[in-house]
């Protein structure tokens, strides 16, 4: 397979939308760790990483994949020399703490690294965020002897990290999980239980892995308020550093999966393992919530990747394929047909993957600001409206993108025709690894709810009013600006309806629960789409008065595909929201079997 990285669109949304250095400068807790020629040079070497060394590794990690044998797992072919490439450029500790050797670099330009990586080979790319995230708790909530043992050789990548969370019977519901952890004298605690869908959960690519592993102490209180978390290494560690004898978990057996098949998705058995305590004892779900918003962005990051390296095959394909004439006459007439480019509906699909995946790399940029606001800000009160925004926006970027980047592939893998059903195009491949992202990280059902429920109805929609503050601000902003209506106008109409929507849903589940649940999916779209006008109307803004040059007035062009052509999907998805919650119940749950 074949990517190449969307360098220029990352610098032009980077630099040119989000006035990257700008955010950068005014954050306290970045001064001098990066500017726009640093961050250029590292996004080139990572493209240059991923389409020379991950994407060709791409397919045979799915017609291959990771192998088991005696408890043991090894990666796929060519991806333990990938990652040692990978963690050679200093990428893996990219967002990690200077203070243990990881590079302090911004979620904005982080974020750009992620689509790469996971646009050239998701199952590969997992391996990185997982230690990410295990990092990121870490930091958060270990203590400083636990950070000074661990995170350093996991942010070179010598080591690398998993997230233990599900069990056989407790996935969205963690509360209800069995894993236990018994004190030992020493501080320690021997941990016990079985735990599945592990990612990455054993291989061969580094010399020892870092579980976080969710368990319960015996005393814990009943439901997720009992939940600690606990750090349990492969390997233990010696007090210089060195590795010692093997900790007392394996791996009972990986999983054999629709998709991403080059990474080991695996069932993890801890018998009296040896762990220590992250954070405080019965908090372990608010340590790993800490990585959340990260992960769940990273999730629709990953769709965005891959839908990105769909669309690009589409677009080579669609240029070569020869097939009918245009419907306006011969456009190849040294030909016997036009290439397929020409015909309205692959027209059609082609913009649809392009409106979708440039929106979708704005909107995870936007995300990314208020996570490095967040975190890097000394304004309290910045801080705290960073914070809103993000628990805001966090399931709409990883449930929206990720549905949203299913249907690009569908539509990559259609213009391939009967080809797109072959293994040997690559098509299939990208909607098989996508469709993960729209179960794990909480199931996209999940993240509505947690949107409309959360996020939404329980704060009477004072989250939501800081968004419509910062369209509206924007929109104000764009006052007398010569040929921006046609932009700015939909996105005007389309907040207003957002917000008489938002309200009713509010009031309707005054009185019946079950409103929260009817409305979120549909609810959690025309927000995205919302979201992604606003993307699409500041990127115009931009390229206006630059629309003599090709890239501008390419953007100009997708811009007013996506305002003509997918924004009035908006209207649908609220007619479906007012719909209400009656029709679902009108069957009793025994009417649902067929005879």
């Amino acid at each position: 397979m074949t990517y190449k990285a969307p360098i220029r669109d990352m610098s032009f949304v980077l630099n040119e939308v989000f006035e990257a250095d700008k955010v950068w400068s005014s954050l306290a807790g970045l001064e001098g760790m990066v500017d726009v020629e640093t961050a250029d040079a590292i996004l080139a070497e990572c493209g240059k990483i991923a389409s020379e060394v991950l994407a060709p590794l791409n397919r045979e990690g799915d017609e291959v994949g990771s192998t088991f044998n005696n408890g043991e797992v090894t990666a796929a072919p060519g991806f333990k020399e990938a990652y040692q490439t990978y963690v050679d450029a200093g990428l893996n500790g990219l967002g990690g703490n200077p203070n243990y050797e990881g590079m302090g670099m911004p979620k904005m330009l982080v974020a750009q690294v992620e689509e790469m990586v996971q646009g050239a080979n998701m199952a590969f790319g997992l391996a990185p965020m997982l230690t990410a995230g295990a990092c990121l708790s870490i930091n958060a909530h270990g203590s400083d002897e636990l950070k000074e043992k661990y995170l350093p050789n996991m942010y070179s990548g010598v080591w690398s990290g998993a997230m233990d969370l599900t069990e056989p019977h407790a996935g969205t519901d963690l509360g209800i999980i069995r894993t236990k952890a018994e004190p030992n004298s020493d501080g320690s605690y021997n941990v016990s239980g079985t735990k599945i869908f592990i990612t990455w959960g054993e291989h061969d690519m580094a010399e020892n892995i870092i579980h976080l592993v969710l368990a319960k102490l015996p005393d814990a209180p009943a439901g997720p308020k009992g939940i600690s978390l606990f750090l349990v290494p492969k390997f233990l560690v010696n007090e210089d550093g060195s590795l010692g004898e093997r900790n007392d978990m394996s791996c009972g057996s990986i999983e054999h999966k629709m998709g991403i098949k080059g990474s080991a998705t695996c069932v993890m058995n801890f018998d009296n393992a040896k762990g220590w305590l992250v954070g405080e004892e019965n908090k372990g779900l608010a340590c790993m919530f800490t990585m959340m918003n990260y992960e769940r962005l990273g999730v629709g990051i990953q769709g965005l990747g891959v839908a990105e390296a769909s669309y690009q095959a589409a677009v080579d394909y669609a240029l070569e394929r020869t097939q009918s004439r245009a419907p306006t006459g011969a456009v190849a007439k040294d030909k016997a047909a036009d290439p397929i480019v020409v015909h309205p509906d692959v027209r059609r699909m082609l913009m649809t993957m392009r409106a979708f995946n440039e929106g979708g790399r704005a909107f995870s940029t936007y995300v990314a600001k208020w996570l490095d606001t967040a975190k890097f800000t000394d304004n309290a009160d910045q801080g705290k409206h960073a914070e809103a925004m993000l628990a805001l926006l966090t399931p709409v970027a990883k449930a929206f993108m990720s549905d949203i980047a299913l249907e690009c592939a569908i539509a990559g893998q259609q213009v391939f025709g009967g080809h797109g059903f072959i293994r040997e195009w690559g098509q299939e491949q990208h909607v098989r690894d996508i469709r993960i992202t729209q179960i794990y990280e909480g199931t996209n059902g999940i993240q509505a709810l947690d949107l409309m429920g959360r996020k939404i109805a329980a704060n009477n929609g004072a989250f939501f009013r800081l968004f419509e503050q910062d369209v509206n601000d924007f929109i104000a902003s764009q006052k007398g600006v010569d040929g921006i209506s046609e932009f700015i106008e939909p996105l005007q109409a389309v907040m207003t309806n957002l917000a008489e929507l938002t309200q009713w849903v509010i009031e309707r589940a005054q009185t019946n629960p079950n409103e929260i649940g009817a409305a979120s999916v549909e609810y959690l779209h025309a927000f995205g789409y919302c979201a992604y006008a606003f993307m699409w109307a500041r990127m115009a803004a931009v390229a206006l008065p630059k629309a003599s040059e090709p890239f501008y007035q390419a953007k100009l062009s997708t811009a007013r595909f996506y305002f003509q052509r997918l924004l009035p999907r908006f209207d649908g998805l609220s007619g479906s929201v007012k719909g209400g919650s009656e029709s679902l119940f009108e069957l009793d749950a025994e009417s649902f079997l067929t005879a």
